[in-house]
C-alpha cells in the first residue's frame, strides 16, 4: 500500500509542477527518465545502509524523476518561447 501511495504521489507532483505553456518536449522526457534512474540508484544505495533498499530506491526514483522532469520542462519551455 505504501508503494502505491508513493508512486501516485510522485506522478501527481510531476503533473503539478509541469509547466502547461509549452508541450512536454524531449528534455522533459529525458530529464524524467535520467532523474528517475539516478535517483533510484542513489536511493537504493542510501536505503541499503538502513536496511530499506526497496523503499530508498522508490523514493529516490520518485524524487529524481520529478526533479528531472521539472528541470527538463524548464529547458523545453525556454526553447519553445524563444521560437515563438
Amino acid at each position: 500500500m505504501k508503494h502505491i501511495l508513493l508512486i501516485t504521489s510522485a506522478v501527481a507532483a510531476t503533473a503539478f509542477f509541469t509547466n502547461c505553456t509549452a508541450p512536454a518536449g524531449p528534455s522533459t522526457q529525458s530529464g524524467a527518465v535520467s532523474g528517475a534512474l539516478l535517483g533510484g540508484l542513489a536511493g537504493g544505495v542510501i536505503g541499503h545502509q538502513s536496511g530499506r533498499t526497496t523503499e530508498g530506491a522508490l523514493l529516490g526514483a520518485a524524487a529524481g524523476g520529478t526533479a528531472g522532469a521539472v528541470i527538463g520542462n524548464q529547458q523545453d519551455s525556454r526553447r519553445y518561447h524563444h521560437r515563438h
